[in-house]
């Protein structure tokens, strides 16, 4: 089973930082991908940010400049530094990860959610 598990978030007013961390763990035979999805109450869940394991990066263009992903392969881990944080950027933001794992003599690949960590921006 693989796992990811978030640290970070809380409360911040705007124009303040904040970061994130994810860590995935388990039966992991290679990590593709991995980034950051956030959902705000009555909204779709849209991806914030990706990087894969080559380093290549996605942003979404509200967070463009502002925020930052980096990861550490070695460690199963990726980071999202959060800066000149807005009231918008409030959300439950979710560790993604796409994940190969060795089972049953096949390689499977599929996407792997955290649990969810609160990110509140407010005066």
């Amino acid at each position: 089973q693989v796992r990811l598990v978030e640290s970070g978030g809380g409360l911040v007013q705007p124009g303040g930082s904040l970061g994130l961390s994810c860590a995935a763990s388990g039966s992991i035979f290679t990590i593709d991908a991995m980034g950051w999805y956030r959902q705000a109450p009555g909204k779709q869940r849209e991806l914030v940010a990706q990087m894969t394991t080559g380093a290549s990066t996605n942003y979404a263009d509200s967070v463009k400049d502002r925020f930052t992903i980096s990861g550490d392969y070695t460690k199963n881990t990726v980071y999202l530094q959060m800066n000149n944080l807005k009231p918008e950027d409030t959300a439950v933001y979710y560790c993604n990860a796409r994940i190969r794992t060795y089972e049953n003599m096949a390689v499977r690949t599929n996407d792997y959610w955290g649990q969810g960590t609160q990110v509140t921006v407010s005066s």
